[in-house]
């Protein structure tokens, strides 16, 4: 059954009430203060509706609610500090509204149990609250979507249960935060399409028995201004990406709610999909050096995107290993040489792009699935060759002998004439300057006459 209409004043006399579930019905109008009075309440549901206006600042009274969802609606105005009297909240849902000014303070550290922060696709600004707590057990924190600035706070290194930071799309200037990778548990790091710049480094990788990101599957830092080589200390030891299971039984965990990922050009939301999907993104970045051998490790990789950037060097043969991969853009670098038969081997790879960079040679023909990829994902590389391009490989210069051809024979008849009559040239030289030093030496020596002459000594 769906429900229309408008939220009656009259729920605020409904004092024992302590569940309201409402979400996904076609209610419109504003949320009435007097919700405020309903002082028992302990799940508020408004989500998936038109509700608009205000969110009611009375909503602060409800001291026992432990969870508030009212994302996807029409909400307009600040995020009321009132919220954050809501000491006993676990979970606040307000994305995907039209919420604007700055995020309270308070929401850093107002609750002890708060596990998930939700508040993106709104038009908050300013800066993301810099008083996180000791002990918190935030796990989810998603601002994708706003308008945000400033510098990313490092007392959010306080949230050691963090699972998901999503924080791209917005207006973030700061150098890459090095201390996420020491949050045991995160999984999920999105910081896309913000104004990060600078080196990928961190101290700690000096130290073999800390691994940063321990349990990271989502790395995702396209559209920034990171530079440097490609952080190989990070790549080569992002342990949740290796040894896939390839029975398909293995346990997936799930997230609890959308993270939005570009895959394929279009925009997917990781709700329903397990985290085990994983996932590199450092493209639209000023990354340069080589792509590392390491990165062969990453056995249970599933979306790897470099494009855009100025990598060099070839592209690395270990990539045959990475066998779970099934989308692949290195397209706009600078990368030579021919591209790897290895990757032939990558039996679940549907998405290909290497165009414009600067390979050569022919393209993989074996059977298998790089038969299937178009000219689309090989464009701009003048050198390279075969199907599916127009242009044949002229392989008969390796495989065939040549045939010689009768100009050459004259020349090389000519060549070696020219070259015996020059050897006998001077070697004559050689040997009348040697006879004529024993002439004068020795007058008229018998030997020579007898050898030139026939003139033989009178006994």
């Amino acid at each position: 059954m769906i429900f229309s209409g408008s939220i009656l004043p009259e729920i605020g006399k409904l004092h024992n009430l302590q569940w309201l579930e409402l979400s996904t019905n076609k209610l419109s109008g504003s949320i009435p203060p007097e919700i405020g009075k309903s002082y028992n309440l302990r799940e508020l549901d408004l989500s998936a509706n038109k509700l608009s206006g205000p969110i009611p600042s009375t909503i602060g009274n409800l001291t026992r609610l432990r969870y508030l969802d009212l994302n996807s609606n029409n909400l307009t105005g600040q995020i009321p500090s009132s919220i954050c009297n809501l000491s006993s909240l676990e979970i606040l849902h307000l994305s995907e509204n039209i919420l604007q000014a700055r995020i309270p303070q308070c929401l850093g550290n107002f609750s002890t149990s708060l596990k998930v922060l939700a508040l993106k696709e709104n038009q908050l600004d300013g800066p993301i609250p810099t008083t996180f707590a000791d002990y918190n057990e935030l796990e989810y924190i998603n601002m994708n979507g706003n308008n945000l600035h400033g510098p990313l706070p490092q007392s959010l290194g306080k949230c050691r249960h963090l699972q998901v930071l999503d924080i791209g799309n917005n207006e973030i200037q700061d150098s890459f935060p090095c201390w996420t990778e020491t949050l045991p548990e995160l999984r999920v790091l999105v910081m896309k399409s913000n104004r990060f710049l600078g080196k990928l480094f961190s101290n700690n990788l000096k130290n073999d028995n800390i691994l940063p990101f321990p349990k990271l599957q989502i790395f995702y830092i396209s559209h920034n201004k990171f530079t440097g080589y490609l952080p190989d200390g990070y790549l080569k030891n992002l342990v949740a990406m290796e040894n896939v299971k390839t029975s398909g039984t293995e346990e997936r965990k799930w997230l609890q709610d959308p993270v939005t990922l570009v895959l394929k050009g279009s925009a997917q939301e990781l709700v329903g999909i397990f985290v085990a999907s994983t996932l590199i993104d450092f493209s639209n970045n000023q990354f340069y050096g080589s792509i590392p051998y390491s990165m062969g490790k990453l056995n249970s990789l599933i979306y790897l995107n470099f494009s855009h950037n100025m990598l060099e060097g070839k592209i690395p043969t270990s990539f045959g290993n990475l066998s779970a991969l099934e989308q692949l853009d290195l397209s706009s670098n600078q990368l030579h040489g021919e591209i790897p038969l290895q990757l032939t081997q990558l039996t679940f790879l549907s998405s290909l792009n290497l165009s414009n960079n600067h390979l050569s040679g022919p393209i993989p023909t074996l059977p298998g699935q790089f038969q299937t990829f178009e000219n689309n994902s090989y464009m701009g590389n003048p050198e390279l060759c075969g199907y599916p391009l127009t242009k044949k490989c002229r392989d008969f210069d390796k495989t065939q002998p040549m045939s010689p051809r009768e100009d050459d024979d004259s020349e090389f008849l000519d060549a070696f004439t020219w070259k015996a009559v020059v050897m006998g040239y001077g070697c004559g030289f050689i040997f009348g300057v040697i006879v004529g030093c024993l002439a004068l030496l020795y007058g008229r020596p018998v030997w020579l006459l007898n050898i030139f002459f026939g003139v033989r000594r009178k006994i």
